[in-house]
């Protein structure tokens, strides 16, 4: 995980069973009116006797091997290899169906050569690991039963901050474990736990061990999967996360039918918007996603969208970055058709966007540049020079023609804005770059004070870097 910097001094921790310790903390309890007129009390406890017998212990083993070590009596530079041990680890998963099937996270049973389920009534069944999703941290465990309690689904869409959550499952080992609090978040991403992230945040303690149980409403809906926590401790302190119910539901749907997760693709990269390119691209708000490169054929360039357009609404509904439409296309059944309002050149227009079916394989994604610092002028500290296949080879690059950042000096504008070597450098303020020759000619005229904004391939990601001189 790669999310330190993100919470200062925290750790983000999947809510994988572990040996750590955790602090206990008593809250106050109000009774709080109701629609239905009964106090929110009563409601609770009879939301937890209704999803208790629903949500199971996983207890998993994976065989695993430690570093190969030297041996004195094997010949001289040969290490033996140790035997393999079985690592135990333990999680929750939620009844989805009375036929025993049961959806839980991916990290909970990855690798397991043995799955043990064990209900809330104590009776226990061999648990058949069916398919696992790493991309959302989904999985789906089968076991050989009937007439099982389930949880009902909720459309987590409509989940919004403040509502009431409860998340039910066996921290620490402590089956059982029922915990109450509000929905503090929804769309959190880049938490660091799995490549498509949207997920729930609530301050409703969640401990190691919870992963993989149930966030429910007060109505005992199931809206979410937990699945981490940010702690500098590695026990809850009121910032846990859980994979929203759709996106949950959809992957589980898949993997059951076909194995694998079937997800929709825009056929583009997309970057997020930052507040100076919400004045470069003329954007009434700092959100949205920018369109930076199109796949020939793609979802996106069949429904006529070019670079540097901003999308800024999916079926109508507001997207604020990047990440946010990829997941809104991901859940969309392949085939199915969608309304994109754009931004293009400071007007809006509307796109129908036909979803297709993505890769196996998902590109990397794109990093967003950091903020621009100062400096003397726009380009000052950079060199450039025009793409050769020898210095393609040599750099490693994805082309073979064009211009290429070849080395940018420590501190510069440049660099602070984002720019690093091995970038090539697909246009100049809008205009496009062939050579040096064509670069070159854009570039003498610039001012200090004028703005810069790159279009730039780096290791076959297209990303716009705006730098603006002092």
């Amino acid at each position: 995980m790669n999310r330190a910097t993100a919470i200062t001094t925290w750790m983000l921790s999947l809510c994988l069973g572990s040996h750590l310790a955790a602090g206990t903390g008593l809250a106050a309890t109000h009774l709080v009116p109701v629609a239905n007129g009964h106090d929110l009390q009563s409601q609770v406890k009879a939301t937890a006797i209704k999803v208790i017998p629903a949500v199971v212990s996983i207890a998993s083993t994976v065989m695993v091997r430690d570093q190969a070590f030297s041996d004195e009596t094997l010949p001289f530079g040969l290490f033996k290899e140790p035997p393999a041990r079985r690592q135990y680890g333990q999680g929750s998963g939620v009844i989805v169906s009375p036929d025993g099937f049961i959806i839980t996270n991916n990290h909970v049973v990855a690798d397991a050569v043995d799955v043990e389920v064990i209900l809330a009534d104590r009776r226990q069944y061999k648990g058949k690991v069916v398919a696992t999703d790493p991309k959302t941290d989904v999985a789906v465990v089968k076991i050989n039963a009937t007439n099982l309690p389930t949880v009902p689904w909720a459309d987590s869409n409509t989940l919004a901050v403040g509502e009431f959550v409860l998340a039910i499952g066996n921290p620490l080992g402590l089956s059982r474990t029922v915990t109450f609090g509000i929905v503090s978040a929804v769309g959190r991403a880049d938490v660091g736990v799995a490549d498509f992230e949207d997920f729930i945040q609530t301050d409703a303690p969640i401990n190691p061990g919870n992963s993989g149980g149930a966030l429910v409403n007060v109505n005992g809906e199931l809206v979410g999967i937990n699945t981490a926590i940010a702690s500098p401790t590695g026990g809850s302190v009121g910032v846990g996360f859980a994979i929203p119910s759709n996106m949950a539901r959809a992957a589980m749907q898949s993997l059951i039918k076909t194995g694998r997760v079937v997800r929709g693709f825009l056929g583009a990269s997309t970057q997020d918007v930052s507040p100076s390119l919400g004045k470069i691209f003329r954007l009434p708000d700092v959100k949205g996603a920018i369109v930076t490169d199109l796949q020939a054929k793609g979802s996106a360039e069949r429904a006529g969208l070019r670079r540097g357009d901003v999308v800024v609404r999916f079926d109508g509904r507001d997207v604020m970055d990047s990440g946010q439409l990829r997941n809104l296309v991901a859940q969309s059944p392949i085939g199915s058709k969608h309304r994109l309002d754009l931004i293009r050149d400071g007007k809006t227009y509307q796109a129908e966007l036909t979803v297709q079916e993505a890769p196996r394989e998902r590109a990397k994604k794109t990093q967003s540049p950091s903020a621009a610092a100062s400096t003397a002028h726009p380009l000052t500290g950079v060199v450039f020079d025009d793409v050769t296949p020898p210095l393609a080879r040599q750099m490693d690059l994805s082309v073979n023609s064009g211009v290429v950042v070849t080395d940018i000096e420590e501190g510069s504008l440049a660099e602070s804005s984002g720019l690093q070597p091995g970038d090539v450098v697909l246009e100049l303020n809008r205009q496009a770059i062939h050579n040096f020759t064509t670069f070159q000619r854009l570039a003498d005229p610039l001012k200090p004070t004028d703005l810069v904004l790159l279009l730039v391939n780096r290791q076959g990601n297209a990303l716009y870097i705006p730098i603006q001189g002092e």
